[in-house]
C-alpha cells in the first residue's frame, strides 16, 4: 500500500467520518457528485488514461471546500459509497507543488481501497465518490477535509496547507447488500478462548476467561456461513466488537456504533485480515490477537491498548466484493 493510503486508511479497525458529496452527476443519476470550482479548475491536467500526468498549477493554490475536476470521464460501473474500487493517484501539496507521494500508474499499480465514509479522509472520498471507472478526476482538498488542524508532519502537509490529488479510477464495483447480522451454523465453542454470548441484534458480549493470553493467533468459528468467499485483498463489510484480554474492556465496536464497517482486508491490522480471509460471508469468527499479530510493541494509545495486549474479536462477516 502506498505511503498515503497507509496514513489515511484503516490502521486498526476504523477511524475518520466522512461528509457527504454534493451535486450530482449525468453518469448516474443516484449519486451525488462534488462540484468543480474556481481552484480545481486552476490544476492542469495532461496525458492519457492510465499514463503519468503532467500536473502543473500555480503555488500557493488553496480553497475553502474539497472542489473536483473531471479530466477523463469514463464510461464503466460508477464508484459509490460501499463500492470496491482500484485507484491510481499522484498528489502534492498545494502550498508547495512538492508532490508528497504516487501509486504509479497502470491496472498493475493500483490501489484497492472500499468507499467508504468512515475509512477515508473526506476529501478523498469526495473526489472519488460518482466517478465511472475508466475516470480521470483532480481534486483540491483544503485542511477540514484532510487532516485537519494538525496536519500531517510524517508526509510533509502543514495545519494550513491543501493538497492536490490526481487519481485514476481504474476499477469499481456495484456495492453489495449485507446481511444483518451473521447467519451461519453455529460451532461448537472452543475450549479455552473467550466466550461470547448474543443479544437478540446480534451484537457480542465477550468474556474473557481468567488466564494467560495465548501467544500465537487464535482463530475459530463460532458461525459457518455459505455466502461468497472472502479473498486476500478483497472489500469485506463486518460487524465486530474488540476486548482487550486482560481487562475484557471493549475499546472499539461497530455494533455500539450503529452501522456496519467496510474495509480492504489488507487495510486492517495483521490478525483481523487473517481471520477474515477464508471465511465465507454470513460467518461470524473469533479472533483471538497477539501484540505481533496486532499493534505491536507500539500499541495504539488512542484505544488504550499497550504494546503488550492480546486483543479479542468477534467478528460478523456481512459482504464481501
Amino acid at each position: 500500500m502506498s505511503k498515503f493510503l497507509s496514513s489515511i486508511a484503516l490502521a486498526g479497525v476504523l477511524a475518520l467520518s466522512l461528509a457527504a458529496c454534493s451535486a450530482t452527476t449525468n453518469a448516474d443519476s443516484s449519486c451525488v457528485a462534488t462540484k468543480a470550482g474556481a481552484s480545481s479548475d486552476k490544476v492542469s491536467v495532461k496525458g492519457k488514461f492510465g499514463a503519468e500526468p503532467t500536473v502543473k498549477f500555480t503555488t500557493p493554490l488553496t480553497a475553502k471546500a474539497t472542489e473536483r475536476t473531471v479530466d477523463i470521464t469514463g464510461k464503466g460501473a460508477v464508484a459509490q459509497s460501499g463500492s470496491a474500487v482500484t485507484i491510481n493517484y499522484t498528489v502534492f501539496n498545494a502550498t508547495t507543488g512538492k508532490k508528497i507521494d504516487s501509486t504509479g500508474f497502470g491496472k498493475t499499480k493500483a490501489q484497492p481501497l472500499t468507499l467508504d465514509k468512515k475509512s477515508l479522509i473526506p476529501g478523498l472520498y469526495k473526489a472519488v465518490a460518482c466517478s465511472p471507472q475508466g475516470s480521470r478526476v483532480s481534486a483540491i482538498i483544503p485542511p477540514a477535509d484532510a487532516f485537519g488542524k494538525t496536519g500531517s508532519p510524517s508526509l510533509g502537509i502543514g495545519a494550513k496547507d491543501s493538497i492536490v490529488f490526481v487519481i485514476d479510477v481504474v476499477t469499481a464495483k456495484k456495492p453489495v447488500t449485507a446481511l444483518k447480522k451473521a447467519n451461519g451454523a453455529a460451532q461448537p465453542a472452543p475450549a479455552g478462548l473467550p466466550t461470547v454470548k448474543l443479544a437478540a441484534s446480534g451484537a457480542p458480549t465477550i468474556t474473557v476467561p481468567k488466564a494467560d493470553a495465548p501467544t500465537t493467533l487464535q482463530i475459530a468459528d463460532l458461525k459457518k456461513g455459505s455466502g461468497a468467499t472472502v479473498k486476500d485483498g478483497a472489500s469485506v463489510t463486518v460487524h465486530y466488537t474488540g476486548v482487550i484480554w486482560g481487562t475484557g474492556k471493549v475499546f472499539d465496536s461497530s455494533w455500539t456504533k450503529g452501522t456496519p464497517a467496510t474495509f480492504q482486508t489488507s487495510g486492517v491490522v495483521p490478525g483481523f485480515g487473517k481471520a477474515l480471509v477464508g471465511q465465507k460471508v454470513g460467518s461470524q469468527v473469533l479472533a483471538v490477537i497477539p501484540p505481533a499479530d496486532g499493534y505491536g510493541a507500539a500499541g495504539q494509545a488512542q484505544a488504550g491498548i499497550s504494546g503488550t495486549d492480546t486483543l479479542v474479536f468477534v467478528i460478523d462477516i456481512l459482504a464481501t466484493q
